[in-house]
């Protein structure tokens, strides 16, 4: 890259963009445990105690049009914050995006979930991702959608997620375009999307000289 680029060598990478980045013998290891910890000082959630789970499986969000509203500036902080954690926390992916969906108009409901996810950062953060060295490079792909789970829309979440070899490369938790009347049709909807993802990761890998014949892809509800 020297013969393309001027470039100059200032040692082993160790920080960059609020990524800290541990290169070991066996793999490399991505996390953001100083950029959690500035994050929680900032809200004023460093005395608060810490969660197991990000969201309760159990919780449904809505407008809640007859909730306490919150200052939306402190809210959307706070959700614009983490949506950056999640370039290195896929865990949180799901119940960030859908705390996103309702920061037009937040409410004390939306606000104690987007709490609870930095309550749950604060025990984990030094939770990150792994790159194995290896030469293993097969691309696999697994979706999964729920099924009317916006109470706002009753439309369906798609969750897609994409490996090469044993390192996580792209996952992403979004709501779908359309209202689906079955679940197999959710399932199908989620495999599409995750199937234009493979084709990016594809052509993104092919300026490397990566060539896939096939790809694998998973999603249990269509191998019914």
């Amino acid at each position: 890259m020297h013969s393309e680029f001027e470039m100059s060598m200032m040692g082993e990478l160790n920080f960059f963009l609020g990524l800290q980045i541990k290169q070991l013998k066996e793999g490399t290891f991505i996390n953001q445990a100083k950029y959690i910890r500035d994050l929680l000082k900032r809200f004023n959630m460093e005395e608060a105690k810490t969660m197991k789970t990000s969201m309760s499986s159990f919780i449904k969000l809505d407008m809640d049009e007859k909730g306490k509203s919150v200052n939306s500036t402190i809210c959307r902080g706070m959700i614009g914050s983490l949506l950056y954690l999640t370039a290195s926390r896929p865990d949180i992916m799901y119940s960030v995006c859908l705390c996103a969906r309702f920061q037009s108009c937040p409410k004390e409901s939306h606000l104690s979930v987007v709490k609870r996810i930095l309550r749950y950062l604060k025990g984990t953060m030094d939770i990150g991702l792994w790159y194995p060295k290896g030469d293993n490079f097969e691309l696999i792909g697994y979706s999964d959608a729920d099924f009317a789970g916006c109470k706002v829309e009753r439309k369906n979440t798609s969750g897609t997620c994409h490996f090469l070899g044993h390192s996580l490369v792209s996952w992403h938790s979004k709501k779908q375009n359309s209202v689906a009347l079955s679940t197999a049709e959710a399932e199908y909807i989620a495999a599409g999307l995750c199937s234009a993802q493979i084709l990016w990761v594809k052509q993104t890998l092919s300026d490397f000289n990566l060539i896939f014949e096939h790809v694998l892809c998973n999603t249990l509800g269509l191998s019914i």
